[in-house]
C-alpha cells in the first residue's frame, strides 16, 4: 500500500488523460482539491436542513428518542453504502458516477435505469432543500406562510442557485467552502447558545418514546417511519462522485470526500439534535405552533424562539436558512452534473441541449436550467413535505445500491474484480450485504406513508420506466462511450489508502 506522503504529486492533466482514455473530453473545469470534494457532499447533507426540515416529522413519530436512535441507527447503515460506494467511486471516477458503474458491472440496461433513478432523486433531493429553505425564510422576510408567498420565494432561490451556477464552478467552489464553515459556526452557535442560555430538560427527556402521530400507530412503526429525518438528511454524498472530473486526484479525493461527509455530519447533526430537544419547553405546542395567520410554524423555529427569546431566535433561524440555500446551491450542481454525464451518451431526450457546456463559464448551462425548472414543478406535485422526501431517498438509494449488488453479483462469481486505490479489501463483500438490506429495508417503510403515495410514484415511475426502455430505448441507447472490453487501471490494495 503505497503511503500519501510517497506518492508523486498528481496532476489534473493525468486525470484528463485517464478520463480521454475512457472515451470522454476534459470539458468542465478541473480545479476542485480534496476540501472542495468534500464541502460538496457536506453541503448537499446538511445537517441543518435535513435535520432541521424534518424535525417536526420525526419528533411526531417518535418523540425525543427518535432523535437519540434513530439518527444513529441511520448513520451506521449509511456509512455501510457510502463505503461500498466510494470504493466503486475510486475504480471509476467519472461525473456519471453510479450510472457508468452500473454500466460498467452490469451492461448498458443496468446502467440506464441507475441514472433515472438517480435523476428523480436529484430533483427530488433538490425540491425538497430548496421547498424547506423557502418553508424558513418567508417568515423571515415578514411575509405569511401561504402556499402563494412559499412558492414566489421557493422559485427565487431555486433562480439564484441556477445563476450562480451558471456562471462557473469556481465561483460554486468557494461558496461550497464557505458553506462548511457555516454549516460548521451554525451549529456551534446554535448548541453553545441552547446549552448556555436556555432552560434544559433533564438529561432523560433526550430518550423519552412518545409518539403523536395523529394515526394512532404503535410507537415501533411510528419511531421506524420517523427514520426518513435521518435517513433524508444523509442523501447527497454521491455529489462527491458527481464532479469527479472536476476534481484532481479523483481516485482518493472523492471516496474520502464521500465518506467523510457522513461521519462528520452525523457527530455534528447528533450534537445538534441534542441540543434542540433539550431545549424544548412542551412537545405539543412546538409541534401545533401557528404563526399569526394560521400557518404552521417548523417545529425548529419555535423551539429556537420560545428558548432564546423572539430576536435570538429569528437571528438563528435566518443562519439555520443560510446553511439551506447554500445546500440547495450544491445539490443544483450535483443535480446537473448527472443530468449532463446521462446526455453526453445520449440517455436523455434531447440529450443534443442538455449535454452542453457553456463555452464562455464551462459549465452544463442547459442541465443547470432544466434541474431547477423540473424541481419546481416536483415541489408542487408532491403536495406533502414527507412525499417528496420520501420519493427523494428511495430514489437515490435505488441508484446507490445498483451498482453496489453489481459488484457484489461479479464478485461471489469471478472473485476479485477492479480495485481503485481506496477500497474496503476483504471486508467488501460483508459491507456491500449490509447496504443492500438496509436499502431495501428502508425503502419499504418510506414507501407505506401518505397513503403509499410515494410508493406508488415510484411504483408508476418504474413501470414507465420499464415500458418505455422495452418499447424504445432497448434499440436506440449505446450506452457510455467505452467499450465492454477496455480495462481500467487497476491499483489494488488490500486495505483503504491512508491519503486524502
Amino acid at each position: 500500500m503505497t503511503r500519501h506522503s510517497e506518492r508523486k504529486p498528481h496532476s489534473a492533466l493525468e486525470d484528463s488523460e485517464e478520463l480521454g482514455a475512457l472515451g470522454y473530453a476534459q470539458e468542465l473545469f478541473r480545479t476542485m482539491g480534496g476540501f472542495s470534494n468534500f464541502a460538496i457532499s457536506f453541503s448537499i447533507i446538511s445537517i441543518l436542513t435535513g435535520a432541521v426540515t424534518l424535525y417536526g416529522h420525526g419528533l411526531t413519530m417518535g418523540g425525543p428518542a427518535e432523535m437519540a436512535f434513530g439518527w444513529p441507527l441511520v448513520t451506521l447503515f449509511t456509512l455501510a453504502v457510502a463505503m461500498s460506494m466510494a470504493e466503486l467511486a475510486s475504480t471509476l471516477p467519472t461525473a456519471g458516477a453510479m450510472y457508468h458503474w452500473s454500466s460498467r458491472l452490469g451492461g448498458k440496461s443496468w446502467g440506464w435505469f441507475t441514472a433515472w433513478f438517480n435523476i428523480l432523486g436529484n430533483v427530488t433531493v433538490l425540491a425538497g432543500i430548496d421547498y424547506g429553505c423557502a418553508q424558513f425564510l418567508t417568515p423571515l422576510l415578514g411575509f405569511d406562510a401561504t402556499t402563494k408567498n412559499l412558492l414566489l420565494v421557493y422559485a427565487a432561490i431555486l433562480c439564484s442557485h441556477a445563476l450562480i451556477n451558471h456562471f462557473g464552478i469556481r465561483l460554486v467552489a468557494l461558496l461550497n467552502d464557505f458553506s462548511v464553515t457555516v454549516h460548521i459556526i451554525g451549529v456551534i452557535a446554535i448548541v453553545a447558545a441552547l446549552f448556555i442560555f436556555a432552560p434544559k430538560q433533564p438529561a432523560s427527556f433526550f430518550f423519552t418514546a412518545v409518539t403523536h402521530n395523529p394515526q394512532g400507530s404503535p410507537y415501533w412503526w411510528a419511531f421506524i417511519v420517523g427514520l426518513l429525518q435521518a435517513q433524508w438528511t444523509f442523501t447527497g454524498y454521491d455529489a462527491s462522485a458527481s464532479v469527479s472530473e472536476e476534481t484532481v486526484d479523483p481516485r482518493r479525493r472523492v471516496p474520502w470526500g464521500m465518506v467523510l461527509a457522513v461521519v462528520v455530519s452525523s457527530v455534528a447533526g447528533y450534537l445538534l439534535l441534542i441540543a434542540l430537544t433539550l431545549a424544548i419547553k412542551d412537545i405539543p405546542s412546538v409541534l401545533n405552533a401557528k404563526d399569526a395567520s394560521g400557518n404552521d410554524v417548523p417545529a425548529v423555529i419555535t423551539i429556537l424562539e420560545t428558548a432564546l427569546g423572539s430576536r435570538a431566535g429569528t437571528l438563528f433561524s435566518a443562519l439555520v436558512a443560510m446553511a439551506m440555500w447554500f445546500c440547495g446551491l450544491s445539490a443544483v450542481t450535483w443535480c446537473s452534473r448527472v443530468v449532463f454525464a446521462f446526455s453526453r451518451d445520449n440517455g436523455m431526450p434531447a440529450s443534443r441541449l442538455w449535454k452542453r457546456v457553456s463555452k464562455k463559464h464551462l459549465t452544463p448551462a442547459p442541465a443547470i436550467w432544466l434541474c431547477v425548472a423540473v424541481a419546481f414543478v416536483a415541489a408542487v406535485y408532491s403536495g406533502a413535505y414527507s412525499v417528496v422526501t420520501s420519493i427523494s431517498v428511495i430514489g437515490l438509494y435505488f441508484s446507490y445500491t445498483i451498482p453496489v449488488f453489481l459488484a457484489l453479483r461479479a464478485r461471489l462469481a469471478k472473485g476479485e474484480g477492479e480495485r481503485g486505490p481506496w477500497n474496503l479489501g476483504r471486508y467488501s463483500s460483508i459491507i456491500n450485504l449490509i447496504a443492500i438490506l438496509w436499502v431495501a429495508f428502508i425503502s419499504v417503510i418510506l414507501s407505506v406513508p401518505d397513503n403509499g403515495r410515494a410508493g406508488k410514484t415510484i411504483g408508476a415511475v418504474t413501470v414507465l420506466l420499464v415500458l418505455w426502455y422495452v418499447l424504445s430505448e432497448r434499440k436506440r441507447f449505446a450506452g457510455p462511450s467505452w467499450s465492454a472490453s477496455q480495462p481500467l487501471r487497476s491499483t489494488a490494495s488490500s486495505a483503504v489508502d491512508s491519503g486524502t
